[in-house]
């Protein structure tokens, strides 16, 4: 069993390594030499789409009862899967050092890491909604209920990954304080290092991370053998720079673009998406 959250990112496939001519796409219209779905880490992919789907059908269901739903899922798989309960316990961790009256989390990856901390150190929990609105659980095994407000309360915000940090500024952070509470720190598995933490910073909340993708990460995973050096080389090209990662590689594969369009669904729609940003 592996011990580091970057061991336990390529143990679940959470970290996923493209092939050298097939990079992965992402939703920006950029091509990318690996993948990152933080949420795999309740224990594989196939885990964590199954609980997705139950989160969404709880959410629509019943908003106010849905986070105690959630969290009985949550507190099922950490009983009995090792990798996402070592996850937990090293967030969990990080947490207690830090000043907080309640944990907060966002629809709907941010359930699968912020639940149990909040549970395990006897918080409340402020479940956002994607439609901004939100649900406060002063304990998870029982209903919540819809605050007026958390005036005097200072919250932690636990999420999956920080990319550029816009569901912060969009959704979380607005609703955090229009209840009257405080935000200071935020807490995340993965920093992906894409301008998130400053954008955090403008905001005047402090970005804690688990684990970053950076050099040190990759790094790790050759020296333990999870990623060969040429899948490293390919990842710091792209990590210096994403752009002339991509044009590198649109070079070297000239017809690589014309195929994707050939392929239809969302392989084309991406090459499309690249053309009109100018990717490509």
């Amino acid at each position: 069993m592996s011990d580091t959250i970057s061991e336990m990112l390529f143990e679940t496939k959470a970290l996923r390594m493209a092939p050298a001519d097939t990079p992965f796409w992402y939703t920006s219209g950029m091509l990318g030499p690996f993948y990152i779905n933080t949420h795999f880490l309740i224990e594989n992919e196939a885990a964590a789409g199954e609980v997705l789907k139950r989160i969404e059908k709880a959410v629509l269901a019943d908003k106010l009862t849905a986070p105690e739903e959630i969290f009985d899922m949550m507190l099922a798989y950490y009983n009995k899967n090792g990798t996402f309960k070592k996850t937990i316990d090293i967030l969990t961790d990080m947490a207690s050092k830090l000043e907080f009256d309640y944990i907060s989390g966002g629809e709907r990856r941010d359930y699968f890491f912020s639940m149990l901390p909040a549970y395990l150190l006897g918080k409340p929990h402020l479940t956002i909604y994607k439609d901004m609105s939100f649900v406060y659980n002063e304990d998870l095994t029982k209903t919540g209920f819809v605050p007026e407000d958390l005036k005097g309360k200072k919250a932690l915000h636990i999420a999956d990954l920080v990319t550029e940090a816009s569901s912060y500024e969009r959704a979380w952070i607005p609703v955090i304080r229009g209840l009257g509470s405080e935000i200071t720190d935020t807490l995340a598995v993965v920093n992906r290092c894409q301008n998130g933490e400053e954008v955090l910073n403008k905001l005047g909340v402090a970005l804690h991370c688990a684990t970053a993708i950076n050099k040190d990460l990759f790094d790790e995973a050759e020296s333990n053998g999870t990623i060969t050096s040429e899948q490293k080389e390919l990842v710091f090209k792209f990590l210096k720079s994403p752009s002339d990662y991509m044009s590198e590689f649109i070079k070297n594969h000239p017809s690589f673009i014309d195929e994707q369009i050939a392929m239809g669904g969302k392989n084309e729609e991406r090459a499309r998406l690249a053309i009109e940003k100018g990717f490509v």
